[in-house]
């Protein structure tokens, strides 16, 4: 019996998951982040109970993995740091261990979706993926030969502070320019007010009720469906930078799939053909006709993507 568990900064969401990735047993508690640590701490293990609570008398978990949205070191068991939720430098997996008496991973949450999305999801069965959440800021998991790539701290796969344009808007992290800040839905809003800047008329200013830092990435892709003419360079111009770093991710590392997830990938069907086609038109190796072409797929699991890869941590313990 494998749990899996995902720390969000307001809710821990846990599962019991099968090998294939099926999803047995749901449970959900309030994170409690504003309790400090040890709240966060015991929230984690009551999780469990809940989960075991109408189980067989006796039974205990398999393993446990946890999902972190933050840096973690896997190897100690310790979140290095989380920009939302009170955990420095804080073990959260030995007061599990002690209770449950399994073994228990940790893991960052995107690496986590990774992992779920190439068991049970979009990127099922490859073996090289690079996953991509294309959400408030973005996210990433790299899987290399069947196993994630976490580099030398635990903190690699940040794709989304690779710099597509030298001296560009300021990102959170200290940096300019970084893919983030322009592929993200918070960069698409931010390039779409740009051109509305330059167009009155756009039908983009009625739905924000003229207030343009109101407007939703869900708003600007329908717009576009509706042949607004700002949501339109909006959206090619979103592509273009999309594809900039996704076109890095394949000369870099040239994986099987590229696996897009997050509130965009929701449009996909504004961006799947002409992000392929721009990603094909400038990928180093765009003169081969016979080489194998990195698919770019959508993500299929939402939420239970990180659940179903946090079980998947536990099961390699």
């Amino acid at each position: 019996m494998h749990i899996g568990i995902d720390l969000g900064g307001t809710n821990i969401a846990a599962a019991f998951v099968e090998k294939d990735g099926t999803i047995t047993k749901r449970a959900s508690l309030p994170a409690n982040a504003a309790q400090g640590t040890y709240a966060v701490i015991r929230g984690l293990s009551n999780v469990c109970e809940v989960l075991l609570g109408d189980a067989d008398p006796g039974v205990v978990p398999t393993s446990i993995g946890i999902g972190v949205p933050g840096t973690v070191n896997d190897e100690a068991g310790k979140v290095v740091f989380t920009p939302n939720l009170p955990l420095l430098d804080v073990d959260v997996t030995g007061n599990l261990k002690k209770k449950f008496g399994c073994p228990v991973a940790l893991g960052n949450d995107a690496n986590c979706a990774a992992l779920g999305e190439t068991v049970a999801g979009g990127s099922r069965g490859a073996q090289d993926v690079t996953f991509v959440t294309l959400g408030t800021g973005i996210g990433g998991g790299i899987i290399l030969n069947g196993h994630l790539h976490t580099g030398l701290s635990g903190a690699a796969s940040e794709l989304g502070h690779m710099v597509i344009v030298a001296g560009g808007r300021q990102c959170g992290c200290g940096r300019r320019g970084c893919w983030e800040r322009y592929a993200s839905a918070s960069g698409l809003i931010k390039t779409a007010v740009e051109f509305m800047a330059t167009d009155k008329r756009s039908m983009l200013w009625d739905i924000c009720g003229g207030t343009a830092e109101q407007i939703d990435g869900k708003a600007i892709f329908d717009a576009f469906r509706a042949g607004d003419q700002t949501a339109k360079l909006t959206v090619e111009r979103y592509i273009e930078h999309l594809a900039a770093g996704v076109v890095n991710i394949i000369n870099i590392l040239e994986p099987e799939m590229i696996c897009l997830g997050g509130g965009i990938a929701n449009a996909w069907d504004c961006l799947a053909e002409p992000l392929e086609a721009l990603a094909d038109s400038e990928k180093f190796f765009r003169f081969s006709t016979s080489a194998p072409k990195t698919k770019i797929v959508k993500a299929q699991l939402g939420n239970d993507a990180g659940i179903i890869g946090a079980a998947m941590l536990g099961l390699s313990k």
